[in-house]
């Protein structure tokens, strides 16, 4: 197949559109299910690049959960603990025995329920049953991976009423080293970004603490490999593995941090007790259950708790979550890694982070105030590393 015709571009105003190889080859997939989109391409593509990284540094099977061109989610396939397994709606499966890739995607999918609703995903690896099983029961629009078992396929095949989009890509293709885009009838040409993510990347450590465990630089690197794919600015919140917050296109940095710490945050405020113990009605579906979360644990939690809201979530009035009681939890949030995408040009950046539990940073560094970062990185004990790279991605 050397050209796909698409219904629509981004919009379903743009068209024609398609997809096509410029210079007549074939294209490197196979629609195996559905009709997919312009967007869900670009999803498709980004999110087949992030995990194959992600594999190639760690060799763990990777998954991410793509949103618009950025990652909502994407974690490397190490097992989830009792506690996981509850806040990401897993713990009614088998979730003790999921094969590693199943793993990863339960970590993608669940790390920011809210903004992967309605994904595009990717897997590193063959899509197996496991992960079949956890993708039809999500609220998704594909998936891409470089193969699919046949039970896999099958399973794929009773959601959306065989609709839902399936695309195999060929793991073997290599891409020109030149691409091209073209925006207001103007080509622009450049090399493609294929820098290496490793452990040399992150070698040079500025701060006064040096002492970066095996476990820091993998998430270092992982942080990294998804900013690498992410829409900038952008920053990256990692832990055991795992993205548990993005922040993406943002024009201020800080904003960046800001965001994504929430994120961050609200991943860790949903291990709470008082939350995880929320007395949700039976009738309520796990979609309700993340937006009823999201905004009890938020600023406007009495749009929930207030008398004639309550009773069509939960079965008996829950209790306020305070600010006292959120931030003494926060505080227990601990060795978290941080990665930019760009250098961060005050000090407030480590600051935002360190509410979030942040220990380690990796930054290109750069700035005309690196000092005063670097400052700010020895007063809380971190350890930051400067790359030497800016991984701007549009």
């Amino acid at each position: 197949m050397k050209e796909l015709q698409l219904k629509y571009g981004c919009n379903p105003n743009q068209k024609p559109s398609r997809i096509y190889m410029a210079d007549g080859g074939q294209l490197p997939i196979q629609v195996l299910s559905g009709k997919p989109g312009y967007i869900n391409f670009l999803d498709a593509f980004n999110g087949w690049q992030l995990v194959r990284d992600l594999k190639r540094a760690t060799g763990l099977p990777a998954a991410t959960s793509f949103k618009h061109v950025s990652p909502a989610g994407a974690s490397v396939g190490l097992p989830l603990t009792e506690t996981l397994a509850k806040i990401y709606w897993v713990n009614d499966m088998d979730w003790k025995n999921f094969s590693p890739l199943a793993c990863a995607y339960a970590r993608a999918r669940g790390a920011d329920r809210m903004s992967s609703f309605g994904d595009f995903i990717a897997l590193s690896d063959e899509c197996d049953k496991d992960t079949a099983m956890l993708i039809k029961r999500e609220v998704s629009d594909g998936v891409i991976a470089p193969g699919f078992t046949k039970e896999a396929l099958e399973i794929l095949a009773t959601k959306k009423k065989g609709n839902y989009n399936v695309i195999q890509i060929d793991p073997d293709f290599v891409p020109a080293p030149l691409e091209h885009k073209e925006v207001y009838g103007v080509t622009f040409e450049q090399g493609r970004q294929e820098l290496t993510i490793d452990d040399a990347l992150i070698s040079n450590i500025v701060t006064k603490n040096k002492a970066l465990s095996e476990e820091a630089k993998r998430d270092m690197k992982i942080s990294l490999i998804i900013l690498k794919y992410t829409q900038s600015n952008s920053v990256c919140y990692v832990k055991d593995g795992q993205a548990i917050g993005v922040g993406a296109g943002q024009q201020s940095r800080v904003h960046c941090t800001r965001l994504a710490g929430q994120k961050a945050d609200n991943w860790w405020l949903r291990q709470c007790p008082k939350v995880m113990n929320l007395p949700f009605k039976d009738t309520i579906s796990r979609a309700e259950r993340d937006n009823a979360i999201d905004v009890y644990i938020g600023e406007e939690y009495m749009d929930v708790l207030a008398d004639g809201n309550w009773e069509n979530t939960f079965t008996e009035k829950p209790e306020v979550f305070t600010q006292e009681e959120k931030r003494a939890w926060l505080d227990q949030l601990q060795d978290v890694t941080l990665g930019s995408d760009a250098f961060f040009p005050f000090a407030d950046n480590i600051e935002r982070a360190k509410k979030s539990g942040v220990k380690y940073v990796a930054e290109p560094g750069g700035s005309v105030r690196d000092d005063a970062v670097i400052d700010c990185c020895d007063k809380y004990d971190m350890v930051m590393a400067f790359t030497g790279i800016r991984l701007f991605h549009h």
